[in-house]
């Protein structure tokens, strides 16, 4: 479910560590759909389905996971119109053992989304063995249990080997500011659709950190 997989003995260790845990990812631009694209693509191969919740507030401002990007994946997705409407699920879903993954939207900084919320969500999730995604639009990165904090963003998509004036495969930039269990750092991610798994390079030099194959990083 969450599949890390290294090219060598000597790898350098998974920029994200893919044991079950609660992981925010923040959206600098509200509107921008790389934190979104980026999970999407780490959810298309698990083996469940996966409850997605979103807050009306989300709905009205961003829309709706577009389906056929998860590649048959069962998706249940629900609208509610609280956060703390969204937390309940949320929580309620990590009871499922039929779940590969919960994933909530919730949309700026609602008070009920304070560091005791997360906390229950952190030990739920790891309980549970679930990942469990918060997907945080026009939202600072205040108190929180989560163990993985991520800011992510679009960049340009790679080139098309076949033709250069089309695009190629998509790629975003991941900055891990805050994690439990590996240092923080920013890399640019490219999801390599013909081996279909995610290529982590070093923007400060540029070099291959690590491969994985989709599954659920943290």
């Amino acid at each position: 479910m969450a599949i890390l997989s290294f090219p060598a003995v000597n790898a350098p260790p998974a920029p994200i560590p893919a044991a079950p845990a609660l992981s925010e990812i923040f959206l600098p631009p509200v509107l921008d759909a790389g934190g979104m694209g980026f999970l999407m693509a780490q959810l298309t191969q698990v083996a469940g389905p996966v409850l997605w919740v979103q807050d009306r507030q989300t709905r009205r401002e961003s829309g709706a996971p577009y389906l056929p990007g998860l590649g048959g994946q069962s998706l249940l997705l629900v609208e509610l119109s609280r956060p703390a409407d969204v937390l309940m699920a949320l929580e309620d879903g990590l009871r499922c053992p039929a779940l590969s993954a919960v994933v909530g939207e919730i949309w700026g900084d609602p008070a009920v989304l304070d560091f005791t919320a997360t906390r229950r969500l952190a030990v739920r999730s790891e309980a549970a063995g679930i990942p469990c995604w918060l997907l945080r639009r026009g939202a600072h990165p205040n108190a929180s249990a989560a163990r993985n904090r991520l800011r992510i963003g679009t960049l340009p998509s790679a080139a098309d080997p076949d033709d250069p004036a089309s695009p190629g495969d998509p790629r975003w930039q991941v900055e891990l500011f805050r994690c439990r269990a590996a240092p923080p750092g920013t890399w640019a991610v490219r999801h390599e659709r013909a081996s279909d798994r995610l290529d982590f390079a070093d923007l400060a030099g540029d070099r291959a950190l690590v491969e994985t194959k989709p599954g659920l990083a943290g």
